[in-house]
């Protein structure tokens, strides 16, 4: 495993993976690969007439950084660089094309980012291609004629945001400038040059609280149109970074990469939809999943101890278990209830229903076998691996 697999973020590989076999996904690439053969697509061509390539003669500076994000993160591609007239920071990596690699800055970019905030800007770009983030061809299937189904298209955001995470990763792995990789992530949210404004991190970080704040009513989640973003927020992409150079994979004393994910995860979660209390047929089959998958691990190791039902009843409110509750009826349900949750609601939806059944498991402090081997069950039922579960219950996890 390559230094850029190692630090990749796993919600983007779990959820790449599982677009991947989504018949929808399968479908559009497989029509991709046809018009390619019948007609190349021509992304060069139009940068050559619309852009102005840079030559190592005209950016030296520019390549330099290239050559070293190109040897950090394992690039076996020729690259060429391009730069578009633009006030907007902005610049993109496209799919391979006639053995190169493709990656475009904005003139206003390259005039205001320096040193190791150009460096970020380029080893996420190219982190797209070294996680081969392209071959979910999120943009066919979200402005195609044939419109995708909602639980898809969530899927398609929540993946995308996860895969900048990644991105994010590459870049910050490649600048080794925490404070150079905070300015140009403000850079980017602000449209500002850092010439008149002083950037402040604890004050950029401190809308995060202030999100959170905002989004502190029960069962209210994140707007709907949070839900559609590509991108995770600035200050997410900042504070998922600090938690990145805090694990082990920046610091040998650090966290571990299942603290890390999980807490990535909560993160993101700022922009997911509630399940427990929203009133969508995604959130209803949601809610029946965990209610019957809780009390069959609960029961997995024989009985359901007081613990456990305090958990569950912290989910489904005082008094929702009782004595007389039919467990096995609910436990022969259990395949029926996933394959709705899998039929009406997004992979990351799953996800979470995921690890609030690893809250129940966990109740008691600790996770017995059978416990284990229902969850790993109820995970690929689901569509995830078994390391799914498992990078969950090493964290320590408590109900929000």
């Amino acid at each position: 495993m390559t230094e850029a697999e190692k630090i990749r973020c796993s919600n983007d590989l779990d959820l790449f993976d599982a677009l991947g076999r989504d018949p929808t996904i399968v479908r559009i690439k497989e029509r991709i690969a046809r018009l390619e053969g019948d007609a190349p697509f021509r992304t060069r061509r139009r940068l050559l007439a619309t852009a102005v390539r840079l030559s190592p003669a005209m950016a030296p500076s520019l390549r330099s950084m290239a050559d070293a994000c190109i040897e950090k993160l394992g690039v076996a591609l020729p690259l060429e660089l391009f730069v578009f007239p633009s006030p907007q920071h902005n610049a993109m990596c496209f799919r391979p094309e006639e053995g190169r690699l493709l990656v475009m800055f904005s003139s206003a970019l390259l005039e205001d980012f320096e040193g190791s905030e150009i460096v970020f800007v380029m080893g996420h770009e190219l982190g797209h291609h070294v996680y081969a983030h392209h071959d979910i061809p999120i943009g066919f299937v979200l402005r195609g004629e044939e419109k995708p189904d909602p639980r898809l298209a969530l899927s398609l955001f929540a993946w995308s945001r996860y895969a900048e995470i990644s991105a994010d990763r590459a870049g910050a792995y490649c600048a080794e400038d925490q404070e150079g990789v905070a300015r140009a992530l403000f850079k980017l949210a602000s449209g500002l040059s850092g010439r008149t404004i002083s950037f402040q991190l604890a004050d950029f970080l401190s809308q995060v609280d202030q999100m959170q704040e905002e989004d502190a009513d029960p069962g209210a989640g994140a707007p709907s149109e949070d839900w559609f973003s590509t991108h995770p927020f600035s200050p997410l992409r900042v504070k998922a970074l600090e938690l990145f150079h805090r694990s082990e994979l920046v610091n040998s004393a650090g966290g571990s990469i299942a603290q890390l994910e999980m807490g990535v995860q909560k993160l993101m979660s700022f922009m997911e939809p509630s399940y427990l209390e929203a009133k969508t047929v995604a959130a209803e089959a949601m809610r029946r999943l965990l209610f019957a998958a809780s009390l069959t691990v609960a029961r997995a190791d024989g009985e359901i101890t007081q613990a456990e039902i305090a958990i569950f009843e912290k989910f489904f409110g005082e008094g929702a278990f009782k004595e007389t509750v039919d467990v096995s009826a609910l436990e022969e349900d259990l395949d029926d209830r996933i394959g709705r949750v899998k039929e009406v609601a997004s992979s990351t939806q799953a996800m979470q229903v995921l690890q609030d059944l690893c809250i129940v498991a966990r109740a008691e402090g600790h996770t017995m076998e059978p416990e284990r081997r229902v969850l790993e069950d109820i995970a690929t039922k689901l569509g995830f691996s078994a390391s799914f579960v498992t990078r969950i219950l090493e964290v320590d996890l408590s109900p929000d």
